[in-house]
């Protein structure tokens, strides 16, 4: 199943600690099932999402693999270094599976950062974030 490429609205990845040219963060938000954004090793791994205005939020769903600890910060200030926590949660282990986190958010942001603590194996990959109004 498709879901909605939030680059169209002007969304996009700001910021990701790493990068390998063949799974890029911007897989992260695609709309692809197929594509995702692989760490390269040690934590914290992390990626900021950015919307072109604020923007309501009422639920966060994450589709990844590894990812054990998590934490999702909102910014809505003009102040990029003023973040506030939304959630931190530990994730179970998959076998072979997408690991699913739904969060309800009830918020407004101008960014979202999630930062992968710590995972069950030196490289995670985030598959999908997708937003819900």
């Amino acid at each position: 199943m498709k879901t909605k490429d939030l680059r169209s609205s002007g969304t996009y990845v700001s910021l990701a600690t790493s990068c390998d040219k063949n799974y890029p963060p911007e897989h992260i938000i695609d709309g692809n099932e197929n594509n995702f954004w692989i760490s390269t090793g040690m934590f914290p791994q992390a990626f900021t999402i950015s919307f072109p205005c604020p923007t309501e939020i009422a639920d966060i769903s994450l589709q990844s693999y590894n990812v054990k600890g998590l934490k999702i910060e909102k910014c809505i200030s003009e102040e990029v270094g003023t973040f506030e926590t939304l959630a931190e949660r530990e994730l179970e282990q998959t076998e072979e599976l997408l690991q699913a986190l739904n969060i309800s958010a009830n918020t407004s942001t101008t960014l979202l950062r999630f930062t992968i603590t710590s995972g069950y194996d030196h490289f995670v990959s985030v598959n999908e974030v997708h937003f819900s109004s």
